[in-house]
């Protein structure tokens, strides 16, 4: 049995950046954790039409492994098809933000979301409000970044500093997430140029996964 990690978008640069961030759980966790790419998802999810139109996709990925699966974690800022796949499957199925807010939440009384573009802060907005957790939002800032330049270490690096100093310093965030399944390698380096706790969206979601797998051994 195991624990799937699928990134929803095409890239398998994003795919490696998770597997690399999740790594280290794989010490602790009681089953194999595998990350795979959703090939039918387009290069990166930056539109609400991205979201709606990989959740197809992301339901047939699954039921192929239902045999196999222990949890799924659906590794896309969006959380998309997430209702949808725990209404079709009998595990544990986690979304990064949705892992990502409960976490930041035992950390701090407000955190800041490190937002790509503008085009995803409403679809973030709408969520924490479907969640009830829109009070603890401090900012939701863009890096005025596309999935792809995530690449670009350097640039990313120097834009979540700054963008992550502004959410402590004029909007007294307490706690940071980053807002992209590809930010995952630079969790470390933010925490050390901010001093804030920076939740990595993959690394909440498969700890909670681990975490529900625990819990069921222990009924």
């Amino acid at each position: 049995m195991t624990i799937y990690v699928i990134n929803p978008n095409s890239s398998e640069h994003v795919t490696d950046g998770i597997d690399d961030a999740i790594a280290p759980m794989r010490q602790i966790s009681p089953l194999p954790i595998s990350c795979l790419t959703l090939k039918e998802g387009p290069a990166g999810i930056e539109t609400q039409a991205h979201v709606d139109g990989v959740v197809g996709p992301l339901l047939k990925l699954a039921s192929g492994l239902q045999g196999d699966a222990s949890a799924f974690v659906v590794a896309c800022f969006s959380d998309p098809g997430l209702a949808a796949l725990r209404e079709a499957q009998t595990v544990p199925v986690l979304g990064i933000a949705e892992s990502a807010y409960l976490q930041a939440m035992m950390l701090g009384q407000r955190f800041g979301i490190l937002s790509l573009g503008r085009a995803s802060i409403q679809r973030h907005i709408r969520y924490l409000g479907a969640l009830g957790i829109r009070d603890r939002l401090a900012a939701d800032l863009p890096l005025g970044l596309g999935v792809l330049d995530l690449a670009d270490a350097d640039r990313t690096v120097a834009r979540l500093a700054e963008v992550g100093e502004t959410l402590r310093d004029q909007f007294g965030a307490d706690v940071l997430i980053t807002g992209c399944a590809g930010m995952a390698q630079y969790r470390t380096l933010i925490e050390e140029k901010t001093g804030l706790p920076v939740v990595d969206p993959c690394q909440a979601a498969t700890a909670a996964a681990i975490g529900q797998l625990a819990l069921r051994t222990c009924a």
